[in-house]
C-alpha cells in the first residue's frame, strides 16, 4: 500500500467530495494520505479533515507564498499552538519561493526558520517548499542545523542536484511528485535514481501536477501510483518493492503516523 505524503485535501477541487476521493485513492493502493497546512488562519480546514478520516493525517505550517499576509508566520506560539494536535505529524509546508516572490524574502526566511524552530521544539519533521532558492534553502537549512538537530523532506522536488545532496547530507528526505513523470524532469530523474533508498518518498501535491498519463487533470491522491511507478521505473525496482520502500520511509519520518 502506498502513502500520499503531500496533499491539500482541503482545496475546493477536493474536499467538495472527500469520500469518493479517498475512496479512489484506497483502489489505486493509496491507504493514508497527510493533508497540508498552508496558513494558521485555515489551520482548522486540515486539522478536520485528519479528525473525520481515520487514515488521513495533517501538517500546520505557513507557506511561503503566505508568509506576507499571515500576522503569525513568524510567531512559534502560535505555530506550536497549530501543531498541538495528535494527528499532527509535520511543520509546513514552509521554505523559500523566489519564482513568484509572493512575500518579501526576508519575511519568507524569517517565517521558515521560525518553523525549523518549532519543528525542532516538537521533535517534528518540517515539510519545506523549495522553488527557484536553492543555494537559501540549502544555506537556512545547515545554519539552522548548527543550532540543534531536526529533520524533514524537501516536498514535490524541483530544484538542482546540489540542493538534493545537501539537504541529504544533514539527514532529510526527498518527496517526488508527479514532475518525476514528464520527459522534460532529467534533472528530477537523477536525483530520484542516486538518492538514498532509505531517504525517498512520493506524493501528489494534489490538486496539483497530475502524472502522467493523467495530465490535465485535477490530482488526487490516487494518483500517486503513478509517480510511484514511475519511481520504480527509474530505480530498476518492481513497484511492489518501492510501495513497501516509500511506506517504511514515510512512517519514520513522520513518527507519529505510527503512534496514533
Amino acid at each position: 500500500m502506498i502513502i500520499d505524503s503531500h496533499a491539500h485535501l482541503d482545496y475546493p477541487q477536493l474536499a467538495d467530495d472527500l469520500p469518493a476521493v479517498l475512496a479512489r485513492a484506497s483502489e489505486a493502493g493509496v491507504d493514508r494520505v497527510i493533508t497540508i497546512g498552508v496558513k494558521l488562519s485555515t489551520a482548522d480546514r486540515p486539522r478536520r479533515i485528519a479528525e473525520t478520516f481515520d487514515n488521513v493525517w495533517f501538517s500546520a505550517g505557513i507557506h511561503p507564498h503566505e508568509a506576507g499576509n499571515e500576522d503569525q508566520a513568524c510567531d512559534i506560539d502560535a505555530i506550536m499552538a497549530a501543531a498541538d494536535h495528535p494527528r499532527c505529524v509535520a511543520i509546513g509546508e514552509a521554505g523559500l519561493d523566489y519564482h513568484y516572490d509572493y512575500a518579501p524574502r526576508d519575511r519568507q526566511a524569517a517565517s521558515f526558520r521560525t518553523q525549523i524552530s518549532a519543528a525542532r521544539q516538537l521533535n517534528l519533521p518540517i515539510i519545506v517548499h523549495a522553488r527557484e532558492a536553492d543555494e537559501d534553502i540549502a544555506a537556512i537549512i545547515e545554519d539552522e542545523m548548527t543550532k540543534g538537530a531536526f529533520t524533514g523532506v524537501l516536498h514535490c522536488f524541483s530544484s538542482g542536484a546540489d540542493l538534493a545532496r545537501r539537504a541529504l547530507d544533514v539527514g532529510f528526505y526527498v518527496s517526488f511528485s508527479g514532475i518525476l513523470t514528464f520527459k522534460s524532469a532529467t534533472t528530477i530523474q537523477q536525483v530520484a535514481r542516486d538518492a538514498p533508498a532509505d531517504r525517498i518518498l512520493v506524493e501528489t501535491d494534489a490538486p496539483f501536477l497530475a502524472p502522467v498519463p493523467m495530465r490535465g487533470k485535477s490530482n488526487e491522491p490516487a494518483y500517486t501510483s503513478h509517480t510511484l511507478a514511475r519511481l520504480a521505473q527509474i530505480r530498476g525496482v518492481e513497484a511492489d518493492e518501492m510501495a513497501d520502500l516509500t511506506r517504511a520511509n514515510t512512517l519514520r519520518l513522520f513518527s507519529r503516523m505510527e503512534a496514533s
